[in-house]
């Protein structure tokens, strides 16, 4: 039986000689392009698919020496045909006189994966006994799913409060094999951190229990407030001048929706930054951040004839010099 030869480097866009790390980045960037719910022409799915084998077998030394024991002759596309001692041919793994043998089809991968890799997911293949002819080889150990990466983006106040969000991954030609997940956020997730689905990611082969799914978390910009380290939070309070030089009471409306109020000390300069306490990010043990308060001054873009007559008099008997100094 003759299966189409992969190359695995030419899929990731990498050189034979790629160390892992480069080797993982490229899959990284290809798998972000390529992803069915980014990319919307026709074979997406399939390019996917190509790409996840490709990194299956380069992450793992083993399958990749087995993989370079072919040699780098062959190109993709081209018939190879597993030689008449296919069953017998041994490649050292298990004990002495333990010999693996190959079905096609099965994993979720090409043909050609399955007929190279298909053992190296769990023990060595028993060879069937029987009469000749009766499916040598045919007994397979169990093989777990492999586990499966998604991005999913999040907004700030899900982080500050956590949430349940209703998530489709698309799977198949056109979508058919789509899932729904009611994932739960919990509060303090970071982005950057991953939430675990375990047994929803990749079927098993022969009985395997399925892989996991990673769910990779993203925040997206939020219009008034960012992240400032792990916990806290910041955002930036427009205030007028005669409110800076003054002091002043200013209300502020919080992440969660709620209204708070800033004491503004007399002789605020712009860009003093504010602390108020316990009103960022949740911390481990359920403690939170602190929530920085960036003053902005700002004045009026047209002003009256009134204030024009009374910044003119300011102007003439102030002696503050801004920039003194």
């Amino acid at each position: 039986m003759s299966v189409k030869f992969q190359d695995y480097y030419a899929t990731l866009g990498v050189s034979r000689d790629a160390s892992e790390e480069e080797i993982r980045r490229a899959y990284r960037k290809l798998a972000r392009k390529v992803h069915p719910d980014v990319d919307k022409s026709p074979g997406s799915t399939q390019r996917f698919a190509q790409i996840g084998e490709a990194y299956e077998v380069l992450k793992d030394p083993e399958k990749r020496k087995r993989y370079d024991a072919l040699g780098a002759n062959w190109k993709a596309g081209q018939e190879f045909t597993p030689p008449s001692d296919w069953q017998d041919f041994k490649f050292g793994q298990g004990g002495e006189g333990e010999f693996h043998s190959f079905e096609f089809g099965g994993s979720g991968f090409s043909s050609f994966f399955d007929a190279f890799f298909g053992n190296l997911g769990g023990q060595p293949y028993g060879r069937a006994s029987g009469p000749r002819g009766s499916g040598f080889g045919r007994t397979r150990s169990a093989r777990a799913g492999p586990s499966l990466e998604a991005e999913v983006e999040i907004g700030l106040e899900d982080l500050h409060s956590g949430a349940t969000q209703s998530i489709t991954l698309r799977s198949g030609a056109g979508g058919a094999g789509s899932r729904t997940y009611e994932v739960k956020i919990p509060p303090g997730t970071r982005s950057g951190g991953v939430i675990r689905l375990r047994g929803q990611g990749g079927p098993g082969s022969n009985g395997g229990p399925a892989g996991d799914l990673l769910l990779r978390i993203g925040v997206r910009p939020h219009p008034r407030f960012t992240t400032s380290g792990e916990n806290d939070l910041l955002t930036v309070l427009p205030i007028a001048p005669w409110e800076a030089a003054l002091g002043a009471k200013v209300g502020l409306r919080t992440l969660d929706g709620g209204e708070s109020v800033l004491t503004v000390p007399p002789g605020s300069s712009g860009g003093k930054k504010l602390r108020m306490r316990g009103m960022g990010l949740p911390r481990e043990g359920g403690e939170r951040g602190d929530l920085l308060v960036e003053l902005r001054i700002v004045v009026p873009a047209s002003l009256t004839s009134e204030e024009k007559r009374l910044f003119e008099e300011l102007a003439k008997s102030s002696r503050f010099d801004p920039r003194a100094g």
